[in-house]
């Protein structure tokens, strides 16, 4: 089931197209990676959805219906852009924005101490938000971002300005409510984290879809027939096993007599001939399918579109 939907939407402003036909449909319970260069219409798309401003084409669907000002209430957005009150201490801006969203008083303070309990931030409650550092300041509003308990969360680049360590419990926070049920659009130029956290992408370049479905899908999509070895033995013996039938893209020493090599098939299906070929020469250790990275593909799909409509 999809939790949200947006199809066929456009925006132009003034000569520029900002999004020229995207669709996104966001299963419930994943993380949906929105990905694209710079410029590319996610930001616009992300402000159409928090009805910031609307599309002049398609239309949003939010648990199967047109999606209606009311259904705000089960979004949380945490922007690229911090926008928190640097005159306002940090709990009573909390719990300002915690009750702007519809909770009690009294829940959204006991809310509110439980989270900053966890995110170790008890000593921070009566400072100015101009006191903290920027990944400080992030940690507050992630935690009023999350607070009412939305169904669907949005976030931009949610991780820059954190230490690998915050980054790092940032992410556990973000899976654990993915296991909780909720349905999160995470935007971001981390092609690491997308690897981390994603189940599906949509990667929109100058305006349009250029790739859209789960990770798994798009990796296999993707694959180049690469098989990766690791090996015990004399690597010019592998090379003389190989004999020209299969291409072999490198070879790394990782010890003594111990070797890490690449090498290209034709048909995935022939990995056992491979094998065949080499294991009476060399004590093979370990064999798997070598998947693209998510980095790679991003580049690979970009670079081919550039192509398409001639923007080299």
């Amino acid at each position: 089931m999809h939790l949200f939907e947006a199809q066929n939407i456009d925006k132009t402003y003034s000569e520029f197209k900002a999004l020229d036909n995207v669709s996104v449909h966001i299963p419930e319970g994943s993380i949906y990676g929105l990905l694209g260069p710079n410029g590319a219409g996610k930001t616009t798309l992300i402000r159409i959805i928090n009805r910031i401003t609307a599309p002049d084409k398609g239309e949003l669907f939010f648990r199967g219906k047109r999606f209606s000002r009311e259904d705000l209430i089960h979004i949380g957005y945490l922007p690229e852009e911090r926008g928190l009150y640097k005159k306002m201490k940090v709990g009573e801006q909390a719990l300002y924005l915690a009750q702007l969203k519809g909770l009690s008083k009294e829940y959204a303070m006991s809310q509110l101490k439980t989270w900053f309990r966890k995110f170790d931030m008890t000593g921070w409650w009566n400072k100015k938000i101009e006191e903290l550092s920027k990944g400080m300041a992030q940690k507050v509003q992630f935690i009023i971002t999350v607070l009412h308990n939305p169904s669907l969360l949005i976030f931009d680049e949610p991780f820059s300005g954190f230490d690998p360590v915050n980054a790092r419990m940032l992410k556990q926070e973000v899976l654990e409510l993915r296991e909780k049920g909720t349905t999160i659009i995470f935007s971001t130029h981390d092609m690491a984290s997308v690897e981390e956290l994603c189940d599906h992408i949509t990667l929109i370049d100058k305006s349009k879809t250029i790739l859209e479905g789960s990770v798994t899908d798009i990796k296999q999509q993707y694959k180049a027939n690469l098989l990766e070895l690791e090996f015990e033995g004399n690597p010019d013996k592998l090379k003389a096993s190989l004999n020209g039938n299969f291409s072999v893209k490198s070879i790394d020493s990782i010890g003594t007599e111990k070797y890490i090599t690449r090498v290209h098939i034709d048909d995935m299906n022939k990995s056992n001939d491979l094998l065949s070929h080499i294991i009476k020469d060399v004590k093979v250790l370990s064999f798997k399918e070598v998947l693209p990275s998510m980095n790679e593909i991003f580049i690979k799909a970009v670079e081919r579109n550039s192509k398409i409509y001639g923007h080299e």
